[in-house]
């Protein structure tokens, strides 16, 4: 961890393209401002999200890895990694888990970002995709403990112990990241995916969503987290 809070290393695991940005793009963009590397794992290719006449699943799995790419360069995404498994199919599978052990263990994250996978209702209009919470079950379970395991799976890395889980979308937050200085930074990478989209301007409701959450701690925009410490920095509590 920097002097600034800011970690020196962090990775994002999610299940399709554009996922980062709809939720945690604020944080990645802080951190990555501040010298954090920052990995980013996609699960799927999103090769199933598309209405549009005439594509196809190879076509789509394209053109979402290029947008994928594009929004973690406006972000200062040191790296992506595609596991390529097909949208609308992904399970918590341990093949899925020993693939996320391997980025884990290869690029040795301080910080895991994922989202919450017992979170199945989100208001009254939206039950959360299946793949959603498939890749952040498999995160997590990843993360904590198989990752650092050296009997585990020792053909795919020495093992490595992350430091902290920060899971999204998870109603007992404990941790508000101030995203005033990074709302654009998120809103513009979030643009790259103009398959999903097409002419909508996410602007207005980015903004309303960050504002929400940063009203209880007086933020203009934040994103919170429920924070799940694993090993203390030293000097801490």
């Amino acid at each position: 961890m920097q002097q600034d809070g800011v970690p020196e290393s962090a990775m994002v695991v999610v299940a399709h393209p554009d996922d980062g940005e709809f939720t945690v793009a604020g944080t990645v963009a802080k951190w990555a401002k501040g010298g954090c590397r920052v990995t980013y794992v996609v699960c799927t290719d999103g090769n199933a999200g598309s209405h549009e006449p005439g594509i196809t699943r190879e076509e789509l799995a394209v053109i979402r890895r290029t947008e994928q790419r594009a929004a973690c360069a406006t972000l200062g995404v040191s790296e992506v990694v595609f596991l390529g498994y097909d949208d609308g199919q992904l399970e918590p599978t341990l093949d899925l888990r020993r693939e996320l052990v391997r980025a884990i263990r290869h690029h040795k994250p301080e910080i895991v970002i994922s989202s919450d996978p017992t979170r199945l209702f989100f208001n009254g209009d939206y039950i959360n995709h299946p793949d959603h919470r498939a890749a952040a079950q498999a995160a997590l379970d990843a993360t904590a403990p198989a990752s650092e395991m050296p009997l585990l799976w020792p053909e795919v890395g020495a093992p490595h112990r992350v430091r902290q889980a920060y899971v999204h979308g998870n109603d007992q937050a404990n941790e508000w990241v101030d995203i005033t200085e990074t709302i654009d930074l998120k809103i513009a990478a979030l643009k790259q995916h103009a398959s999903q989209l097409g002419d909508w301007d996410p602007t207005e409701m980015v903004k309303e969503w960050s504002a929400e959450v940063g009203k209880e701690k007086g933020l203009a925009h934040a994103e919170s987290y429920r924070v799940i410490t694993f090993q203390q920095l030293p000097g801490t509590d």
